[in-house]
């Protein structure tokens, strides 16, 4: 007798959560709901929840019902939805890519006879993308795009490769990715994820140990790093974006002018004014300065706010420097770093508002040592903090 879709997806997770190389999953598996919809064209997941397409899934071998539910679960267990939605905003189809090319390394590697676990040919492949994350992907992607007009898509089924028109890319990938699902998550919710997700990740890191099981190397840094505070700054900070596909003739747009039509570029996403403030207490040293500003100025580089008011601050605002959009990039050579005394950020909330100055958001680096976090901040706050400490304003993430 047949088996229904509904019986090869889950047979499919259990053949997967006992075999050594894949049971380092099965609290992945678990989490959320998994149904089999009429609706849907392959597969999508939001980050906890997946789902199957009906007619997509009924047309593959078991090999590759397997490598779909991998390829799903994968897509969990790295936050792709939470961590990269900045770059869904800038480009869903790219982000959507860049997603796949990382993942679908890891499953193929994991059976390269493709004997148990494969992909469908229509899963994207490329070596050239071996130890990149997703947004060093998304950006040569991104290249790609605004240099040529087309992207080099590789599949399983098609390892030569074909230049295809931007336009004519698609959704991107194999699968759907349930991004406005995952936009709808609160806070809390994406925390309350983030916590469940490792925990799976190490308990099913102790199973695979008992199974004689391979934990692969990135899992191995997923579980071991801690929070990456750049791209903690750069979601931040595209979370209060207010403008967006703004056009300039400031940059023409590369893709036309080997034609010699000029047309404008677009922004992308981008902000108002944000106000930095860097600690300038004795236990932030010049390494530690010089490194959150470049960061700083790639992230502004990113989503081009209209300005940055920069604060050095201790017990007082030492030093007041403001850069305009057309400034930013000689913010590094131009700084002029003042202070040395205690730590009180009271006084950059009291500059904002003496000043009425109305920012986006605030991002504040400190080793975290205050006698208090402050009172009456006016705009969303981002601390990084160089020690284990939390703030108790705002939302903090650790800098290393």
């Amino acid at each position: 007798m047949k088996l229904t879709v509904e019986q090869r997806v889950q047979r499919a997770h259990v053949w997967l959560m006992k075999h050594p190389n894949y049971c380092l999953y099965s609290g992945i598996f678990m989490l959320g709901k998994t149904s089999v919809e009429d609706d849907v064209p392959t597969a999508c997941t939001d980050g906890r929840n997946t789902k199957y397409g009906r007619k997509f899934m009924d047309t593959l071998p078991e090999s590759e019902v397997r490598g779909v539910v991998l390829h799903e679960n994968l897509h969990k267990a790295f936050r792709h939805l939470t961590m990269w939605k900045h770059l869904y905003k800038k480009n869903p189809t790219i982000a959507n890519m860049a997603c796949d090319y990382v993942i679908n390394l890891m499953i193929n590697d994991s059976d390269k006879e493709g004997r148990d676990v494969k992909l469908p040919d229509c899963g994207l492949l490329d070596e050239k993308y071996r130890g990149m994350d997703a947004a060093t992907v998304y950006r040569d992607l991104m290249k790609q795009a605004e240099d040529k007009g087309t992207i080099t898509v590789k599949t399983v089924g098609d390892q030569q490769g074909k230049e295809v028109p931007v336009e004519n890319v698609g959704e991107g990938g194999m699968d759907g990715h349930d991004w406005e699902s995952a936009e709808g998550m609160s806070n809390e919710e994406r925390e309350t994820l983030a916590r469940d997700i490792d925990q799976a990740l190490r308990q099913g890191a102790i199973l695979a140990g008992k199974m004689s099981g391979n934990v692969p190397r990135e899992i191995k840094d997923l579980m071991e790093s801690k929070v990456d505070w750049r791209e903690a700054l750069a979601e931040f900070i595209t979370s209060f974006c207010i403008d967006k596909d703004i056009s300039t003739w400031r940059r023409p747009n590369r893709r036309w002018v080997g034609q010699d039509v000029y047309m404008p570029s677009v922004y992308g996403e981008s902000v108002g004014r944000i106000v930095v403030g860097v600690d300038m207490s004795g236990s932030i040293g010049p390494k530690e300065i010089g490194q959150f500003l470049g960061e700083v100025r790639t992230i502004c580089e990113r989503v081009k706010p209209e300005a940055v008011e920069l604060l050095y601050w201790d017990t007082k605002i030492c030093q007041h420097e403001t850069y305009e959009q057309d400034q930013l990039d000689n913010l590094l050579s131009s700084t002029k770093p003042r202070g040395g005394g205690g730590t009180d950020p009271q006084c950059i909330v009291d500059f904002i508002n003496a000043r009425k100055m109305k920012p986006e958001c605030a991002v504040i680096l400190t080793d975290g040592y205050v006698g208090s976090w402050g009172t009456g901040w006016s705009c969303p706050t981002l601390w990084g903090i160089t020690t284990d400490r939390v703030s108790e304003v705002g939302k903090s993430v650790k800098v290393s």
